[in-house]
């Protein structure tokens, strides 16, 4: 109700005004009723779960689609221990029984109990050579030099910290509980720095992999180490993942990763640091602009927007789709699919010079990058989303939730390394925790399997 309707209200005959804000207060309190009590303009985090609607019934049914094979768990292959169930009495009443009648066999999985650690001696003989003039002694690959902490349970906690996310804690209080075996937190954590060095040639060689590498991801989130903001940076292929722990998040660790000039495309977001490396082609993530179309079109209502906002999703949108059917099409009329779309985007860009400012900034940002949104048009194995890069992101940023980072540059380095092995493992199709101990291991036995260690990562 404005002023001026209270205002012709109080002007009417006493009678009637009763009448009349007797009528407003029974609508309103109709309507308090019927929202619980809750104002419309309250936020939902702020009502009260009681007076919440109940969420209604599910719009798709759990489980596979109609048509689609079932799924379960298969019989076990090899079968470790027979045991037979009888009854001598009925569980009801008690009545003794005879001999049974039928019998059905059911399998059940389980892990073995661990009663105590296995612990191994180990006698290690030294031999003097005569060439060398020294003794020499052969090398244990089941534990890092020096370590009494196996190789095995080493990997396993590496993993479930730097992959999975348990914290330090955490995974001593299950090797306590479950595996009966005392560690503390700090010999833990050194034993991880140590693995980390003797992965570090493996590391790197992925590293150089990346670097070669045709179609490239490339991304970066925020990262803590001792408390001060430093950058976490993700460059993946599909077989590949190469993360690196900076103060920096500018274009200087860029070229230490890819050099001067990178040979092959290079997906990104639309990220400043990005800008400054030369590469074969880039590719601008669409998924950044269409979400900064969301974002703007929440604030900005004007009609000049909003026709701008059409042009453009539709642009890239339909360059989506021709993407999806590059197949389908002869090359002739693909070519000529693609050079509408290049003429569209020259056109978008030439003909808005209004005084939005939303529109005015995503123009200039369109023009910086507009050799750089249709590469995926080019190339075949290139995609308009950074996606595969995100994915990669998804777990070191839940590790982050746990861990609280690294609290020195030989924990941050730690880090990379081992969630650059584990998660490359994991691309590939391999277990991790025998791919990494595989790795360690012919790195303990003879410095000469490097080679055959660098190749895996190739």
């Amino acid at each position: 109700m404005t002023r001026d309707e209270a205002a012709a209200i109080l002007k009417l005959p006493s009678d009637k005004a009763i009448e009349t804000i007797l009528a407003l207060a029974d609508k309103a309190e109709k309507y308090d009723q019927l929202i619980g009590g809750v104002s419309p303009t309250t936020p939902s985090g702020m009502t009260p779960p009681y007076l919440k609607p109940t969420a209604g019934e599910r719009k798709k049914p759990p489980g596979r689609k109609n048509g689609h094979p079932g799924t379960g768990r298969f019989r076990p292959q090899q079968v470790d221990h027979f045991k037979e169930h009888t009854l001598s009495c009925c569980p009801d009443c008690q009545n003794p029984l005879k001999d049974p009648i039928k019998a059905y066999t059911r399998y059940v999985e389980d892990i073995p109990r661990i009663e105590k650690p296995e612990v191994t001696s180990y006698t290690i003989y030294g031999y003097w050579c005569s060439r060398c003039q020294k003794v020499v002694f052969p090398t244990l690959a089941d534990a890092l030099p020096n370590a009494m902490i196996g190789l095995r349970l080493l990997v396993l906690t590496a993993w479930l910290h730097y992959l999975i996310g348990v914290s330090v804690n955490n995974i001593v209080k299950i090797l306590s509980v479950v595996c009966r075996f005392k560690v503390s937190t700090g010999g833990l954590t050194q034993a991880w720095i140590n693995l980390a060095q003797l992965l570090q040639p493996a590391y790197n060689r992925i590293g150089e992999r990346i670097s070669q590498s045709g179609v490239l991801s490339a991304d970066e989130t925020g990262w803590r180490l001792n408390g001060i903001t430093h950058w976490l940076w993700c460059f993946t292929t599909k077989t590949l993942c190469y993360y690196l722990i900076t103060k920096s998040r500018g274009s200087p660790v860029i070229r230490q990763v890819l050099g001067n000039v990178f040979s092959g495309i290079l997906i990104c977001d639309f990220w400043g640091a990005y800008n400054k490396i030369t590469a074969l082609a880039k590719q601008r993530c669409f998924y950044h602009l269409f979400t900064e179309l969301a974002k703007v079109d929440k604030a900005n209502r004007s009609a000049n927007w909003k026709a701008f906002r059409k042009r453009l999703l539709r642009l890239l949108k339909d360059a989506i789709r021709l993407s999806q059917k590059r197949s389908q099409l002869e090359t002739k009329k693909y070519n000529n699919l693609k050079s509408r779309l290049y003429c569209r985007l020259e056109q978008l860009l030439s003909e808005h010079h209004n005084e939005d400012k939303d529109v005015k900034r995503l123009l200039k940002r369109l023009k910086r990058h507009k050799d750089e949104l249709f590469t995926f048009l080019e190339h075949e194995h290139v995609s308009p989303y950074n996606n595969h890069a995100e994915q990669q992101m998804r777990k070191p940023v839940l590790v982050r939730k746990v861990s609280q980072q690294n609290r020195s540059e030989q924990g941050a380095k730690t880090q990379a390394i081992l969630m650059s092995l584990f998660r490359t493992a994991e691309l590939q199709g391999q277990n991790p925790l025998e791919m990494v101990r595989s790795l360690a291991t012919s790195a303990l036995d003879n410095s000469a399997a490097t080679d055959d260690l660098l190749d895996w990562a190739a």
